[in-house]
């Protein structure tokens, strides 16, 4: 399947919903009327692209109406060229460290598939046959150390661990010197999910990148936060929250396969102007894809 196909069939329910609302306005009246742009307003709202996105996309389909009238008028054409610009900044491509291995934090509130994301991040990049680490930090959850070894297994990664209730900045500083000993190209950090609002978990993340830094000047090189693409808007909230206790470098948006809120992810960008660098469209482990801004469009706004 190629990465266009896999963009649509993952977001075909954001595509079918946004497709049919503005198809059902612009054929509704044949000239452009304040209500008929608000009716625009509320279809791009209802599948999350936010306020700022919206209004740019309604303010580009007025301009064009005004300059070349009602006939010819391609609402999908302009919807999507207003994506594309506004993701077009968009840098997907995951940072490399000068030397050594690169150390990438996977963090976010509990149930986004952070776990599952390490996994297939370590998939994809030994599918470019480079080395990948996995180390499982989440060591609040009983299974989520399980479930890391059970992804590991499978997908032939190895998976540095200690037992459940261990100190996740002690596993994962045996990481890094199991990194650097095996001349990893990456290792995967799997934090404990946690709300961005406990004051004594966010100080534990802090803890284990101080001494990931520590160990590796430079480290995390990412610290990437996983959204559940499900949630809509309140991963705007999540994503503002997290990025003021730490330092983000970009996001990762999974679950965009089970929902019509598509839109979510432009809204993120747009407000926050960190790079979305992996979106997650299905199960199996090649279902998380770079993200190309272009192909993104196109796939919300394929007539």
């Amino acid at each position: 399947m190629s990465l266009f196909a896999k963009f649509k069939a993952g977001l075909a329910k954001t595509h079918s919903k946004l497709v049919h609302e503005i198809k059902r306005i612009v054929t509704g009246s044949p000239r452009l009327t304040g209500a008929t742009l608000e009716e625009l307003e509320h279809a791009l709202i209802a599948a999350d692209f936010g306020m700022a996105m919206t209004t740019q996309i309604s303010g580009a389909v007025k301009k064009a109406y005004e300059s070349q009238g009602g006939t010819g008028l391609d609402v999908f054409a302009i919807a999507r060229a207003e994506v594309e610009k506004s993701l077009s900044a968009n840098k997907p491509d995951l940072l490399k460290a000068a030397s050594g291995p690169t150390i990438v934090s996977i963090v976010g509130v509990n149930g986004t598939g952070k776990t599952t994301t390490s996994a297939k991040l370590a998939f994809l990049i030994q599918s470019q046959n480079k080395t990948a680490l996995l180390a499982a930090c989440d060591t609040f959850r009983a299974a989520a150390i399980e479930q890391l070894k059970l992804w590991g297994t499978r997908l032939k990664v190895e998976v540095i661990a200690s037992a459940y209730g261990s100190d996740a900045a002690s596993v994962a500083h045996d990481a890094v010197t199991a990194a650097q000993a095996r001349k990893a190209d990456y290792l995967f950090i799997d934090t404990a999910g946690r709300l961005h609002t406990k004051h004594n978990l966010m100080q534990e993340l802090h803890k284990l990148h101080r001494v990931i830094g520590k160990q590796l000047p430079g480290a995390p090189h990412e610290v990437l936060l996983v959204l559940d693409g499900s949630t809509g808007m309140n991963a705007l909230n999540q994503a503002r929250e997290f990025n003021k206790a730490v330092p983000l470098t970009g996001l990762i948006v999974t679950k965009l396969d089970g929902t019509s809120k598509g839109g979510m992810v432009v809204a993120i960008q747009k407000e926050l102007g960190l790079p979305v660098k992996f979106i997650g469209l299905g199960e199996q482990p090649d279902d998380l894809q770079p993200f190309d801004a272009r192909q993104f469009a196109q796939a919300l706004f394929e007539e």
